[in-house]
């Protein structure tokens, strides 16, 4: 028999939450009076997690540990636990703490209502400096405005999601993965929980600046083709002032005049276009680069040790 709840979630060093997060969360799932498992992802943790989770699934069966060969990141490491989980509804949470496990049973809550995806809102975050606060407000606001799918502002993979939305996004099987656009992408019913966000457990974060730039990207070239727009626009808004400049110069010289004499002004203009065309290049290198790994067909991700799924038809 299938459990009615799954939890799912990533690990990547994260030692010393660990004990706490399988505390909060089981505390939780057994006042909720269903059936539960607590799937913990290793993604390659080099700080002894892996003995932890195992430690955990001897001491309780409802925790199924799915180890990874190396680390593979943090979207993927989500996407394997929903590959593996069999809850009717699946809730995603960071073992960091962060998100309180006890947001749980409102989520539960709303999914009884008839909601399929209930998503929490970052209504307060503690512990984090100005600069994280002002970056990730960017990050959410721009890819709200960019991006084709209106994914749901201060939101992130902490989230309660029925069998029926996995399993839609179990078949979409993109390499660069952004599970919050994804679960925006796919519709049902859904609704926002705002909470207050804690300080981390213990350890340090596991999205810094550089993360946070390459999801954003993910993010960007997975549901917009706004940098292609953009390189187009600043191709036409270059060959506009040229058109401009062109019938300018040719009037100063034949008048006589010294205004754009010399090659300083040529140099400057070859400099300019070069940019526009390097970065138009590069963007779309972007682009081209993600077809090429997703032609190549390899696994998402390689298990070392995990529990049989339900389906093994999964990568």
């Amino acid at each position: 028999m299938n459990p009615v709840l799954s939890v799912i979630a990533p690990i990547f060093n994260e030692h010393d939450s660990l004990p706490e997060l399988y505390r909060r969360v089981s505390g939780v799932l057994d006042g909720l009076g269903e059936t539960w498992e607590l799937i913990l992802v290793d993604d390659g943790s080099s700080d002894g997690s892996t003995d932890i989770i195992r430690g955990l699934a001897q001491q309780d069966v409802r925790v199924r540990p799915v180890i990874f060969a190396r680390n593979f990141g943090h979207q993927i490491a989500v996407t394997a636990g929903l590959d593996y989980s069999r809850g009717d509804a699946v809730v995603i949470i960071d073992a960091d703490l962060q998100d309180p496990p006890e947001l749980i049973a409102d989520m539960v809550a709303k999914w009884r209502e008839g909601y399929e995806v209930v998503y929490a809102v970052r209504a307060e975050r503690e512990g984090e400096s100005w600069f994280k606060l002002f970056t990730a407000s960017l990050f959410y606001r721009m890819i709200y405005r960019i991006t084709d799918v209106k994914i749901p502002l201060d939101t992130g993979d902490f989230r309660l999601i029925d069998r029926a939305v996995v399993n839609v996004m179990n078949s979409m099987r993109e390499r660069h993965r952004f599970l919050r656009g994804m679960a925006a992408w796919v519709g049902f019913k859904q609704i926002g929980l705002p909470y207050k966000r804690s300080a981390r457990f213990a350890g340090e974060t596991k999205y810094p600046f550089r993360k946070m730039f390459k999801l954003a990207l993910n993010a960007v070239t997975s549901f917009s083709y706004f940098p292609l727009q953009l390189a187009t626009w600043i191709g036409f808004i270059a060959a506009g002032i040229s058109a401009i400049f062109i019938p300018i110069v040719i009037i100063e010289r034949l008048a006589g005049l010294q205004a754009f004499a010399g090659q300083a002004t040529t140099l400057v203009m070859v400099l300019f276009l070069g940019g526009v065309q390097l970065i138009s290049l590069g963007i779309l290198g972007e682009y081209i680069g993600r077809i090429y790994d997703e032609v190549k067909g390899r696994p998402l991700y390689i298990v070392r040790d995990a529990p049989k799924k339900n389906d093994e038809t999964g990568d």
